[in-house]
């Protein structure tokens, strides 16, 4: 039978609770596998595994309880080897590079960030911050709503000045945090996010994080800023910067697709 791979740790993992339910329906038991100083996480693969909820749910708690107990490489969503020996194989294989990983992410965890603007507290903020909105504003009040002409106008310079403010604010919540994390992955701009950030983070110094998000939402009440975290490390799996997919689907590149 298939092997489903949910992450990578060191060979003193013992394994996460009984009561842990990986994928499948019925799901099967989850096992760990060790090579070396390295051990990887599984179960036994479905024949029929789709990305329905259940799945990507059962996919996230196994390496939530794993990570809640020592640092872990997470796989993505769907790693599937031909068996148990496969598995092991790349274990030894890759055993460098995963131990390098293990290492360097020891102790941290991600938080990932997204920001986006509160539709009316932004117009207020842009409109308070730009005299010449302003200005055209209150003359098209005084002449009863102003031309055809004049609401275009004003329109666009709303919008272009939202536009704006987008840009700056993503850089600005970004900054804001950078000094508390290791590490930063900036997610894809297409995500509908003006800012989509995941942050590597020292478990010992949580706190200092959490303060430094309180403040983003204290200095910009025009954001809704939503908070995912803590995680195992998806998005710092590789060294160097990566784009986080989501909770689900970042994690390691074993050769085990």
């Amino acid at each position: 039978m298939s092997t489903y791979v949910y992450g990578i740790t060191a060979s003193t993992y013992s394994g996460p609770p009984e009561h842990t339910s990986g994928v499948g329906d019925p799901a099967g038991p989850v096992r760990v596998l060790k090579e070396g100083e390295l051990a990887a996480v599984v179960s036994d693969a479905p024949e029929d595994l789709r990305p329905k909820r259940r799945e990507l749910l059962a996919h996230q708690n196994v390496l939530a309880e794993v990570g809640a107990a020592v640092c872990v490489l997470p796989m993505r969503f769907g790693s599937v080897a031909p068996d148990d020996d496969s598995v092991t194989a790349v274990l030894a294989e890759r055993a460098e590079h995963y131990k390098e990983r293990l290492r360097a992410l020891d102790g941290r965890v991600e938080y990932n960030v997204k920001a986006n603007h509160d539709e009316e507290a932004v117009l207020h903020h842009v409109m308070a911050g730009n005299p010449e909105l302003r200005a055209l504003a209150e003359a098209n009040r005084q002449a009863g709503g102003g031309s055809y002409d004049d609401k275009i106008r004003l329109g666009e310079m709303v919008a272009e000045a939202v536009r704006a403010q987008e840009a700056e604010d993503g850089v600005a919540v970004r900054r804001a945090l950078e000094p508390a994390a290791d590490a930063v992955s900036v997610g894809p701009e297409s995500t509908g996010w003006l800012a989509n950030v995941s942050f590597l983070v020292p478990r010992d110094t949580a706190g200092e994080f959490m303060a430094a998000l309180d403040r983003v939402r204290e200095d910009m009440p025009h954001l809704e800023v939503r908070l995912n975290g803590p995680l195992p490390p998806y998005s710092f799996v590789e060294p160097g910067p990566a784009e986080p997919a989501g909770a689900t689907a970042g994690g390691a590149d074993a050769g085990m697709g």
